[in-house]
């Protein structure tokens, strides 16, 4: 399915820390701003969505059993399919792929994707930790909980402690990560926190639950995202700047060596990699730049070794050999990514590298521009399953030219 659909318009909308003062706005407000935004970019009106395809991405704080549907009614329009993703931050990139399918086969010709959460506006027991139904059942509280493995940041500590424990990875490495971040958030007026900081400022900043670091963190926030795509043809009846989908590889539930004890030091994207790049017929050196899904720096540099730039456990050292900047020679999160753009809900966030690789390939990237870029990977990477690293992942190969 090489080129077959394209991706015509985005939409992103500011997002929101929830503090006093500021407006409170529902799910429901953000969708319709997000869609909005991106039928706006692609020229095109909600009524072109009647009888074709809406994808909606799974909201912590919307508990409706038909939440597609609803979201449907909300915007006032009648499509043919709806596609719903719960795959946490791997949902915006699955939804591309189901959608890619549907047109293939046929069945519709365009579909609007949409996805917003407002997580700061659900009930707490402490600021910050939404009471997610995540959290009161399943392996989650069977195995985790009752020891005190209280949400993502210790589940992710115990991962890097047996990952540093197998490899070498510093904090300064990481740290370079989450510097570069912030350099990137500086330039981009959409970003939850734009003043930049040092190394030596993230290494000040206090342990969490070690080694996972305060400025290791994403911010959450308020906030939605949207795009639509629609088979090639179509997009080029739409803009001169569709961005065509080269490649994609997805895999779930992954599993390196025996499922009793897996090596938790890989991810799926050793495998869905691969599959995207070679469908996309490219190799490493032709890529552009790398949009990961970078909810803590390990799992960026995790995410650089998995797709092959490097070979296990030398992604520190990648990260210390590239300047990690748009202009440099391994551009990386080049919108702020979520570390310090923000992520909009646990699910919402993988909406980010799928919007910035989009903004980068129109040539909309402003002062964070890679210059002249044509060829590019987005990643989603969602969910914590017991014991390992991502429920989840998916790569995407993004072109500017078919």
């Amino acid at each position: 399915m090489r080129s077959e659909v394209a991706i015509v318009g985005c939409g992103r909308t500011p997002y929101s820390r929830a503090k006093a003062g500021e407006p409170v706005r529902t799910v429901d407000d953000y969708i319709a701003w997000a869609a909005d935004l991106a039928l706006q970019q692609a020229g095109m009106s909600k009524t072109d969505f009647d009888g074709q395809g809406l994808g909606v991405a799974h909201a912590e704080v919307a508990h409706t059993v038909n939440w597609s549907a609803a979201v449907a009614e909300n915007l006032g329009i009648s499509p043919q399919v709806l596609i719903r993703a719960d795959q946490g931050g791997a949902s915006a990139s699955a939804m591309l792929i189901r959608a890619a399918a549907m047109i293939h086969a046929g069945i519709v010709d365009r579909v609007l994707v949409v996805g917003a959460d407002t997580p700061l506006n659900m009930p707490s027991i402490a600021p910050g930790l939404p009471l997610s139904p995540e959290r009161t059942r399943g392996v989650y509280w069977d195995f985790q909980g009752p020891f005190g493995v209280m949400g993502a940041s210790a589940q992710f500590a115990l991962v890097l402690q047996r990952y540093q424990h197998e490899h070498k990875l510093t904090s300064e490495q990481m740290g370079k990560v989450a510097v570069n971040a912030r350099y990137h958030a500086s330039m981009h007026e959409g970003a939850i926190y734009r003043k930049p900081f040092t190394l030596q400022e993230y290494l000040d900043s206090r342990l969490l639950t070690d080694p996972i670091r305060l400025l290791d963190c994403v911010p959450i926030v308020n906030g939605g995202l949207a795009y639509i795509v629609t088979s090639a043809k179509t997009a080029r009846t739409l803009t001169d700047k569709p961005v065509y989908l080269r490649g994609f590889g997805e895999v779930n539930n992954y599993y390196r060596g025996p499922r009793a004890l897996p090596d938790i030091t890989y991810t799926g994207f050793t495998q869905a990699a691969p599959q995207a790049m070679a469908m996309a017929g490219v190799k490493h050196r032709d890529i552009q730049f790398l949009q990961p899904y970078d909810d803590y720096p390990f799992i960026a540099i995790m995410t650089i070794e998995d797709h092959g730039f490097c070979q296990k456990g030398e992604g520190g050292r990648f990260v210390d050999e590239h300047d990690l900047h748009f202009d440099g020679d391994f551009p990386m999160s080049t919108d702020g990514g979520q570390l310090s753009g923000g992520q909009p809900g646990g699910a919402i966030g993988g909406f980010m590298p799928l919007v910035e690789s989009v903004s980068q390939l129109r040539g909309e990237a402003g002062a964070r521009q890679v210059r002249d870029a044509g060829l590019g990977i987005s990643c989603g990477f969602g969910g914590i399953p017991y014991g390992r690293p991502g429920r989840s992942c998916i790569s995407l190969v993004l072109g500017r030219e078919p």
